[in-house]
């Protein structure tokens, strides 16, 4: 049994919704375990990360307009250090979750065909984030 980890870069350009799915898998190839279990964690309280849809962009506009619904911005929030987007951001991630598992079968994440990995951003202005990955496998 083989444990392989790292922590992943990334630029957000704001509130939105960044495929990271190439970018794992680019990672993920690099290691050669064939068989396993893939965790990703967002290092961030006020970003997350989802698998969804790759291939209708509407489904990531719904997803956000839904969000922005149940968490809107307003001055009826006690936590808004860093602005009025500050609280409505974390509880999105709270809703949609800072972790995934992903089963790593041949070499590959097990995602379906219409699957992908997304960062999602919950704040207005653009952040660097971090993912940490960590495979178990052989």
């Amino acid at each position: 049994m083989r444990q392989e980890s790292a922590i992943l870069s990334f630029e957000t350009p704001g509130r939105g919704f960044t495929e990271i799915t190439q970018a794992v898998a680019d990672w993920l190839g690099q290691i050669g375990i064939g068989q396993g279990l893939l965790t990703l964690l967002c290092r961030h309280t006020s970003a997350s990360l989802l698998i969804q849809e790759n291939a209708a962009p509407a489904v990531r506009a719904d997803l956000a307009a839904w969000l922005d619904r149940l968490a809107p911005e307003g001055r009826h929030y006690r936590h808004d250090d860093e602005g009025p987007d500050d609280m409505p951001a974390h509880l999105k991630a709270t809703l949609t979750g800072v972790n995934l598992q992903i089963p790593v079968i041949g070499g590959r994440m097990a995602l379906g065909t219409w699957q992908g990995i997304y960062l999602a951003e919950h704040r207005a202005m653009p952040h660097h984030r971090q993912i940490a990955a960590h495979l178990i496998g052989e």
